[in-house]
């Protein structure tokens, strides 16, 4: 059996760069390599391309050649750079296990389309309107499903006072794993909060403090279908959820537990489920997703936030909630890359539209 090319893409400039490399561990000690031929492109944190050996800590030392995606879709591969010449080496799928601003943005997304090769997870609308929180927020909102308050300030006006009653979160409108994420209480922290969202955004979000359960939900697209892993609970024991900041994070958190399945009722699960798959299509997502909520105890759900390509880390909650599903990591490996495929496949409405004219056209002409 001949098998599939997989170029799977991690690291990356983001700060979540760290983060990624472990969840490329992760997918590489899962990939099924019976069926699947992996290639493994390391992307360093000041934005060089190199084809390594393997995910890991030094992924930088061991046997790198430089090397890239080409936008030329008769290329349909990788280029790689060895002792003054180059070669192309063709892959079937694009795998990005990367997080963050130039992985989960739309930027990646929008190279991948111009390369023409099959790839994981969202396009380039879906990455770009779950990326910004504050669009996000929106789209979920017009879709029926609550969302926090909140007010949007810019690098130019950052010093603006919050117009919500305290607490509040500030946090950058375009980041993730809570950097740059504070909880203020008063008027007194908020302009240090706000300088540290800066430093990774210079588009902030101050938005109400929602009190209850943190839940998340965990989405596949498997043949055609959008299904869920088991809902997860959070239970904090002090300050906010920040496990990707950690020390030692595969040993535990520091102030978070899991329960999985959540320790909620039955219904209040499905309901958590159906609101993750609403949210989910009215971020145009596509392959996987996590959706993380707020389960107050009115029984109403408020949306956190969306992530199109969650962590694969040994300690992850994604692959945490699938597992508790019956779906191991190596499943999720082969529902991503059918996926992949499959969208490739479909027509883009401008090909449809283009399509039925065309059908049109030889219609009224054989008449």
């Amino acid at each position: 059996m001949t098998k599939l090319k997989i170029a799977i893409l991690f690291g990356g400039c983001s700060e979540e760069h760290d983060i990624s490399v472990k969840s490329a561990q992760q997918i590489a000690a899962s990939v099924d390599c019976a069926k699947y031929e992996p290639v493994y492109i390391g992307i360093t944190r000041s934005g060089k391309w190199f084809k390594c050996d393997r995910p890991g800590p030094a992924w930088e030392q061991n046997n790198c050649i430089p090397a890239g995606i080409s936008p030329d879709k008769s290329v349909h591969g990788l280029i790689l750079f060895e002792e003054g010449a180059c070669r192309t080496l063709p892959v079937d799928v694009v795998f990005p296990v990367l997080h963050g601003r130039q992985g989960e943005d739309g930027a990646m997304q929008g190279l991948l389309e111009l390369s023409g090769i099959p790839y994981v997870g969202c396009d380039i609308p879906g990455s770009a309107l779950c990326m910004d929180k504050s669009l996000a927020y929106l789209a979920v909102r017009q879709a029926g499903v609550r969302v926090p308050k909140f007010q949007i300030l810019h690098g130019a006006r950052a010093d603006a006072e919050a117009i919500l009653p305290y607490p509040v979160f500030v946090k950058p409108a375009r980041s993730g794993s809570s950097f740059g994420v504070n909880k203020v209480t008063d008027e007194s922290g908020l302009q240090s909060a706000i300088e540290a969202a800066l430093l990774y955004d210079d588009k902030i979000l101050i938005e109400e403090a929602i009190c209850g359960t943190e839940v998340g939900c965990a989405l596949l697209e498997k043949d055609g279908s959008l299904i869920a892993g088991e809902v997860d609970q959070i239970t904090l024991s002090h300050g906010i959820f920040r496990i990707h900041q950690e020390n030692d994070p595969e040993n535990g958190s520091e102030n978070a537990s899991f329960t999985v399945p959540a320790d909620i009722p039955y219904e209040k699960q499905q309901e958590v489920k159906e609101t993750a798959k609403t949210i989910y299509r009215a971020l145009s997502c596509k392959g996987l997703a996590r959706v993380d909520l707020f389960l107050q105890k009115d029984g109403s759900i408020v949306l956190n936030e969306v992530n199109t390509m969650p962590g694969f880390t040994s300690y992850s909650r994604y692959p945490r909630m699938m597992k508790a599903a019956g779906i191991p990591v190596s499943d999720v490996i082969d529902c991503l890359i059918a996926s992949a495929l499959a969208k490739s496949k479909t027509p883009s409405p401008i090909e449809s539209a283009t399509k039925h004219l065309t059908e049109n056209e030889q219609i009224i002409a054989n008449k």
